[in-house]
This record gives C-alpha cells, sequence and structure tokens, in this order.
C-alpha cells in the first residue's frame, strides 16, 4: 500500500510477508528500533513535533508502572554525517507512539492497525487507537482534581463532593449520580471518568482547569461561591461542545473501563517483549532443532509417516494391546518398505 505521496508505508505487507518496519530493527541482545526511523516511518518530518509524540508515550509507560528505561533509552545517533539525539525505542514503544500518533497520516493510520493486529496476537484483551490518549488524559485529570481540590479547601470548601457535583451538573445538566445511572454505570464505587471517551475525557480535564482559573483569578471564597463558580464553568465547556460536535456530553457514549485498556498494554507489552528476546528466541530454536535430530534418528528411511514426523502412525502407541512397534512387538501401523519386510 502506498500513501498519497506515493511511497509505499513501512507498515504494509510486502509479498513476502514482512513489513518495511521489521527490517528497520536493529538487535543488541534485543530488537530495537531507532526513533528517528520510526519518525519517518510514521510520516514525520520534524523531530521537535514527534517529542512530544514519543514524551505523552514515555507518560502512558509511567502511568502504566511499565519500566520508562527499558522502553525509551536515549542515545546518539550519526545521520547524514552529524551527530544527533536519537533514542532506542521497544516494540512496545513504537506501539505507544503510533497509537499516540495524528491519524489524519495514513502512515500513522496503517501503523495501528498493524500493532493492534500484533497485540491481538500476543494477548487475549483489545486494544484501540484511542488507548494512550484516554489513559494519559485520565491520569492527567487525577492530578488536575487533587490540585482543585486543595485550591478549594484554602479557599474555604468543606464539601467537596458538593463542589464537584456542582461542576458535574453544569457540563452534564444533571447530577453526578443520575448521570452514572445514565450512562449505565451500575458501580458506584467507581468513577464515571474511567468509562469516558477520549472527547469527554478532554472536556472534563478543560472544565477543571478553567474553574481552577476562575478561582485564583476572581480570588472567590466560601462553599456557595465556589459552587457557583464550578457550575458556571461547566455549564460554558458544555454549550463549548454542543457548538462544536452538536452533541450533548451526556450523549456521548461510554468507552471499555479503562482498567482493561491498561490490562490491554501490559499484556501487549509483556508480549511484544518476548517477541523481541534474541536470546530466548535462540533457546527456542536450539530446542527445536534437539527435538528434530532425536525424532530424525528413529526416523524410517522412506517411510511417508516419518517424513511428515508422524511416528505414532508409523511405531503405534506404547499402550497398544496388539503388539505395535512402540509397545515392544513387530506390528506395524503403517503400509511402508521397512514395515511391509517385517
Amino acid at each position: 500500500m502506498k500513501t498519497p505521496t506515493g511511497e509505499a508505508s513501512a507498515f504494509a505487507f510486502d509479498s513476502s510477508g514482512d513489513t518495511h518496519f521489521e527490517s528497520l530493527a536493529k538487535t543488541n541482545g534485543r530488537r530495537y528500533w531507532y526513533a528517528r526511523d520510526l519518525l519517518r516511518a510514521l510520516g514525520y518530518d520534524n523531530w521537535a513535533n514527534f517529542k512530544k509524540t514519543i514524551n505523552k508515550a514515555i507518560g502512558a509507560c509511567t502511568t502504566l508502572n511499565i519500566s520508562v528505561a527499558e522502553n525509551f533509552i536515549q542515545c546518539q545517533n550519526v545521520i547524514d554525517g552529524r551527530s544527533v539525539e536519537d533514542l532506542r525505542l521497544s516494540r512496545f514503544a513504537c506501539c505507544l507512539a503510533a497509537l499516540n500518533g495524528d491519524p489524519k497520516k495514513p502512515q500513522v493510520a496503517l501503523a495501528q492497525v498493524y500493532f493492534i493486529s500484533l497485540a491481538q496476537v500476543v494477548q487475549d484483551l483489545p486494544l484501540s487507537p484511542d488507548s494512550v490518549d484516554r489513559l494519559v488524559t485520565r491520569e492527567e485529570i487525577s492530578e488536575r482534581e487533587i490540585t482543585l481540590s486543595k485550591v478549594v479547601a484554602a479557599a474555604g470548601v468543606e464539601f467537596y463532593d458538593r463542589f464537584q457535583n456542582a461542576g458535574y451538573r453544569g457540563m452534564y445538566n444533571m447530577d453526578y449520580g443520575d448521570l452514572k445511572r445514565l450512562k449505565g454505570i451500575p458501580e458506584m464505587r467507581r468513577s464515571l471518568l474511567d468509562f469516558m471517551g477520549k472527547e469527554e475525557l478532554a472536556g472534563n480535564l478543560f472544565r477543571l482547569a478553567l474553574t481552577e482559573g476562575r478561582i485564583k483569578r476572581d480570588n472567590t471564597r466560601g462553599q456557595a461561591a465556589l459552587q457557583n463558580v464550578a457550575e458556571q464553568v461547566g455549564r460554558r465547556v458544555r454549550q463549548t461542545m454542543i457548538d462544536e460536535t452538536g452533541i450533548r456530553p451526556e450523549d456521548l457514549p461510554i468507552a471499555a473501563d479503562i482498567n482493561i485498556v491498561k490490562k490491554g498494554l501490559k499484556g501487549t507489552n509483556k508480549g511484544f517483549g518476548g517477541l523481541d528476546d534474541i536470546a530466548k528466541e535462540r533457546l527456542y530454536q536450539a530446542e527445536e532443532e534437539a527435538q528434530y535430530n532425536v525424532a530424525s534418528l528413529e526416523a524410517v528411511p522412506g517411510c511417508p509417516e516419518c517424513l511428515v514426523s508422524n511416528r505414532t502412525s508409523h511405531f503405534g502407541s506404547p499402550q497398544c494391546t496388539s503388539g505395535s512397534l512402540a509397545s515392544g512387538g513387530r506390528n506395524a501401523h503403517c503400509a511402508c518398505d521397512y514395515c511391509a519386510g517385517l
């Protein structure tokens, strides 16, 4: 498959069943990819812009408690005769960067399909293109709620749940509990934020940031006044979302549980690690070769069953009661020349 510019995509399969992306891999005990190679493969042409994508991928790793040092290794690379900043990326790091890339770029869209398909092979839980966006934004909301709670506590809020509900009431035109019931989230101990899609999460992050900024700007004090600010800001964000998308926030569909998203990403990291462990791969190859050599010693020349490694059909079963070769008898279980001469 070619991009609109006429170039073949690094994530399209060729006639041999491989992709150019796989050929870009380097090895040093494990496979890795240079970030600047990935930059070009994903259709970017500016290192500074691409680093924003990489930094968001690093943030996702941090949120998942997955080692950043094992997946993103800072290094220098020589390109066109000059030394430049670069990173050695694991396959999982490349996946996170692709999932966080600009889907308007055809190379990014193909890369997302490639990594999501590969992830389904190594683990059972599905990934989606917005997995990283949701994960990172959800974490940013948690951090923003902590800072906002400190700001309003210092300004006189005694009942944070009431203040929090005022913001939801403004944005969704209903109280938080009613909103959860409308959205079909029966587990009252779980935050509705864990089931929001990326657009709805972004709207709530915007609402929290504006609320904190308005409180600081106006030096608002007292429970009632602070709740009023939270509700006013919520209403303004609500109207903006309706104006821009034509959809009321309460009508936005729920998304997969963020805990399942986390589990899927962690499983992908583990599965991809197994794919690119060169030492383990060589051990498997050695074991397969040893098993083949042992089996070959037992093979009977010219036997069609042995040629396809189907020893059972030739020798029979050790538990056989009809005197098979495997049980120590002389009765063949196939019609090869060797057996016919017994």
